[in-house]
């Protein structure tokens, strides 16, 4: 398990949520919900597991995860993303299915139904509902409750359920359209919460037919409620229309904003996008003007409604961006509001706290290497290393780490001046001189530790230049590595001997983290050195030939030897002046 994980299993958060596992290629291999997601995803990487969780647990390299009101939502968040991501890891929710919404039917005689499509057809849609037995059981109810057309019998021909009384589309004398439209009101007022009346009148009747020794009768009346408790919890996470709407909210502290958006399609929470920044106006004023970014700068599609959270200026957001920006003040749309701002707090605070875990991590190892070395704690560090391929562009590089951290505006790099061929002891012996040479002309800090990355040979001609030469005494420790050109031991000491340091131990991957850095920072000004002088021709020593006519001619010739051969009509057709021309030629005929 690396820290990374490491540190985000330490500050997950005891709700419910969706979590997504990542392999090293960034990639989503799974997606799982919790009712708590601290106690869910430790499971993963604490305590014993069955062979499949082993194979995904091998791969995950990081996570991340979205916190959710109830878990009935996490439930619908999980089959949206494993739809949207298709991890290889899920089996289940793959299919083509989704789940139920009870509709109303906009004809003249309106139906109750169950359907798993929603379309602009000017019918009522209720839900989505996860539990389909439950929602099966309230149509139930509701076609008990309420006549609508149970069948395609022409007025004057009775079906069954006239006969139950709960058709009456069939009758002679059939109801209005206006009877009709109270009907779908009630119903509308059911599913929208008015079902609690019901729920304590059936209530009374299941305690009153208790009471009459009844039992089957209040058994039915107990499910009934419970299918209707089960059907009605509400789901924030998915909307009934089919409109698109960003979710916006956002939370600061310290200095810091972060900025959760939420993006429903087709009615679907089907991707979030999270911002971590650090801030200097106002924070309504700058979360205005990051939504403004968001959607003119960064190009994202501008959907048909926007959600900002209260005390947002959505009028100016409205006129800037030319949409429906709204302030919800009730309902599900200001939950959707205050969950994307839940979240953004969330996310604030876990990066605060993994800051303030590292801090801490790195200062304890920067003062436990100084303790290993016997000296002062080492808040600067300074280290070194050399590069060149046989001897040719030979450069140097050097790094500068303060409590346990890079200070690139500190790194500095060297052209080697005075040494031939492949010598990294009078290469050392050469950076070092021309750094702290400088240091002391400058008055410049100095170091509390150097670093070279060598053995005693390197450490032997730094210490000389150091002592004998400039009369410094500095704490000096060299890095070795192993055969895999890996960090293996650091040396300190007069002579140098090996530090013992855990492989474990968060000194050592100070030791480690420095040893990669001053090693990437010295390998790529070599390249780009190396790359300039590859790129050098005759082309360059000719006057009037910058970059760009260069890159022409070579584009065009493909070589030297071409460009050559050509006349000078040849080369003036590409927009090049003809004394220019001729002067490539002349040269290129002199040289050959």
């Amino acid at each position: 398990m690396n820290e990374k994980i490491e540190g985000k299993l330490a500050i997950l958060p005891a709700q419910p949520g969706c979590y997504l596992m990542k392999d090293r290629h960034g990639t989503i291999i799974y997606v799982g919900k919790s009712k708590m997601l601290k106690n869910r995803v430790r499971s993963y990487f604490r305590g014993s597991n069955d062979r499949k969780t082993q194979r995904l647990v091998q791969e995950i390299d990081d996570f991340e995860y979205v916190v959710t009101s109830s878990e009935m939502e996490a439930l619908i968040l999980e089959m949206n993303l494993i739809k949207k991501y298709d991890p290889k890891y899920n089996v289940m929710l793959k299919d083509d299915k989704s789940y139920p919404f009870l509709k109303i039917t906009s004809e003249r005689h309106p139906r109750l139904m169950i359907t798993r499509k929603v379309k602009k057809d000017k019918g009522k849609y209720f839900g989505p509902y996860p539990n389909v037995i439950a929602a099966r059981e309230t149509k139930k109810l509701l076609d008990r409750l309420y006549p609508l057309r149970k069948c395609n019998n022409p007025p004057g021909r009775p079906c069954l359920y006239y006969h139950m009384h709960q058709c009456m589309a069939c009758s002679e004398n059939s109801l209005s359209v206006q009877e009709y439209q109270a009907i779908v009101q009630e119903i509308s007022s059911f599913l929208h919460g008015g079902y609690r009346e019901i729920g304590n009148n059936l209530k009374s009747k299941m305690l009153e037919a208790s009471e009459q020794l009844n039992f089957e009768r209040a058994m039915e009346l107990r499910d009934q409620i419970q299918h209707i408790n089960a059907v009605m919890e509400q789901q924030k996470v998915m909307m009934s229309d089919l409109a698109d709407r960003d979710i916006f909210g956002y939370s600061y502290d310290k200095g810091w904003m972060c900025i959760q958006v939420f993006f429903i399609r087709q009615g679907k929470l089907i991707e979030r996008d999270v911002t971590i920044f650090p801030f200097f106006d106002e924070h309504d004023e700058t979360f205005i003007s990051f939504i403004g970014r968001f959607y003119l700068h960064e190009n994202h599609l501008k959907p048909k409604q926007i959600l900002v959270p209260i005390g947002t200026d959505d009028e100016l957001l409205g006129k800037l961006l030319e949409v429906d920006v709204h302030t919800p003040l009730r309902g599900r749309k200001k939950e959707l509001v205050e969950l994307a701002t839940k979240n953004a707090n969330i996310a604030l605070n876990e990066k605060f706290q993994l800051i303030e875990r590292n801090e801490e991590r790195t200062i304890q190892a920067v003062e436990d290497l100084g303790q290993k070395l016997n000296i002062e704690t080492p808040h600067r560090i300074e280290a070194f290393d050399n590069s060149n391929i046989q001897g040719t562009d030979p450069v140097s590089a050097m790094i500068v780490f303060e409590d346990g951290k890079p200070n690139k505006k500190e790194y500095r790099k060297y052209k080697i001046r005075d040494v031939e061929g492949p010598d990294d002891y009078e290469t050392m012996r050469e950076v070092i001189r021309r750094r702290y040479s400088r240091v002391l002309k400058e008055e410049l800090p100095l170091p509390d530790l150097i670093i070279v990355d060598g053995g005693k040979g390197q450490m032997s001609s730094a210490l000389d230049v150091l002592e004998n030469e400039l009369g410094l005494d500095i704490p000096l420790a060299g890095l070795a590595k192993d055969d895999k050109h890996k960090t293996s031991e650091l040396l300190f000491g007069k002579p140098p001997t090996i530090v013992p340091l855990e492989r474990q131990s968060q000194e050592f991957y100070l030791v480690q983290r420095i040893q990669d850095e001053v090693h990437r920072f010295a390998i790529t000004f070599h390249r780009q050195l190396r790359g300039k002088n590859l790129f050098q021709s005759e082309l360059d020593k000719i006057p009037g030939i910058g970059e760009k006519r260069r890159k022409l001619l070579l584009t065009h010739f493909k070589s030297v030897n071409e460009i050559g051969k050509a006349g000078v009509s040849d080369i003036t057709k590409l927009g090049i002046p003809k004394n220019t021309a001729e002067a490539i030629i002349n040269h290129l005929n002199k040289e050959k």
